[in-house]
């Protein structure tokens, strides 16, 4: 389970809906087919059918309970519930409205911890259902009876509750842990992933990328000394493998890397990659003492000297560059392309230039790019 952990409130089922309308049903019931008039002398029958009225609307205040959740205004529907329903079984004791009492006790603690005015309907319910048996039999132990009942049902419901709370802590730390697992999985794939990177990067591309320019001196060589146009061809043939293999390699090593925060090495395959592409001279050098950055920040790093680099090629087609990583009171990476002369017109920022700034909005940081004496500078700031 590794998205959002399951909620703690569940809301009614239709089947519990339901249920939960049996004492407004039984209420009205017991009124309709109770036979005779009640008894004058416990109540007057308005009163009674004004006491089942509040019955059946407070009722309605069970309908929106939710485990786990709080019962904030349902408490005071409740409380009506309680003294009603009590009253009307005091009226009518010959009737199952000593159901009521019980029910909205168990109401009142079932779904959510207990607090001050649940604890006033568990109180009125206990009272509720003792007392008017008390008032009918006269028998102290036939009123004790009913009290001691709702009492175990309350006890009940709370020790249910909380077993049913225990089970959902355990779910969500089950979920949590299985989250974790799936999380270490996860990091050990592209840890793994790295590694292989890495080996086909310092084996297989550097091989290759010294393979490429060992035939290009080979080539040169060939010409220089006047050697058949079919040698020429077949070395300027295998140097062309050669660049298509580091071209494949550096396409496997970017998609194995394609969910991992690049590094400082990745900053040093960027101005490699520059290097032997053009052919030109290009410089990485790092300052100060490298840290840990975040991946918001080494990933705008990275994207920045990537803008950079392509912007010299395509402005400045085989100019030496020097670039430079300086970890200080804040992150500087300095990128310079260096064609030898300052640019006729400085080159209006594009959405290249955009990209970079906003990038660098996103973590605090600042670009400034312009031109030199000798050609383009680029330099983003990013405070650590």
């Amino acid at each position: 389970m590794t998205s959002t952990l399951r909620s703690r409130v569940r809301a009614a089922t239709a089947p519990g809906l339901l249920i939960r309308a049996i004492p407004g049903v039984l209420t009205i019931g017991t009124l309709v087919f109770a036979g005779g008039v009640p008894d004058p002398h416990r109540l007057p029958y308005p009163v009674i059918l004004v006491l089942a009225l509040l019955v059946v609307v407070s009722n309605f205040s069970l309908f929106g309970l939710r485990y786990g959740e709080p019962l904030g205004r349902a408490t005071y529907g409740l409380l009506v519930f309680a003294v009603a329903g009590s009253l009307l079984w005091f009226a009518l004791p010959q009737s199952p409205l000593i159901v009521l009492p019980f029910w909205v006790s168990r109401a009142a603690v079932r779904y959510h911890r207990a607090g001050p005015r649940e604890i006033a309907v568990v109180v009125i319910g206990v009272v509720g259902a003792s007392v008017p048996l008390y008032v009918t039999t006269g028998s102290v132990a036939g009123a004790v009876g009913p009290a001691f009942g709702l009492v175990a049902l309350v006890l009940a419901s709370i020790n249910r509750r909380n077993r049913e709370s225990q089970l959902e802590d355990l779910e969500v730390s089950l979920a949590r842990k299985q989250a974790v697992i799936e999380e270490h999985g996860r990091a050990a794939a592209l840890a793994e992933r790295a590694r292989i990177a890495r080996d086909v990067h310092d084996v297989l591309a550097h091989s290759l990328a010294g393979l490429s320019l060992s035939l290009q001196g080979a080539r040169l060589m060939l010409i220089r000394d006047g050697a058949s146009p079919e040698a020429i061809e077949q070395v300027t043939r295998a140097q062309g493998l050669a660049v298509e293999g580091l071209a494949e390699a550096r396409r496997a090593v970017a998609a194995l890397r394609e969910d991992s925060v690049p590094d400082v090495r990745a900053f040093g395959d960027l101005v490699t990659s520059y290097r032997l592409e053009s052919g030109a001279a290009a410089d990485f050098d790092v300052e100060g003492e490298v840290r840990e950055l975040s991946a918001e920040v080494m990933g705008t790093l990275y994207r920045t000297l990537q803008e950079a680099l392509a912007n010299t090629r395509k402005h400045a087609p085989g100019a030496p560059v020097d670039v430079r990583l300086r970890y200080a009171d804040d992150v500087r990476l300095t990128v310079e392309d260096k064609p030898g002369k300052r640019p006729a017109q400085p080159t209006p920022g594009g959405y290249g230039l955009l990209g970079m700034k906003e990038r660098a909005d996103l973590v605090g940081g600042s670009v400034e790019a312009g031109p030199t004496s000798e050609g383009w500078r680029v330099e983003l700031r990013i405070p650590v």
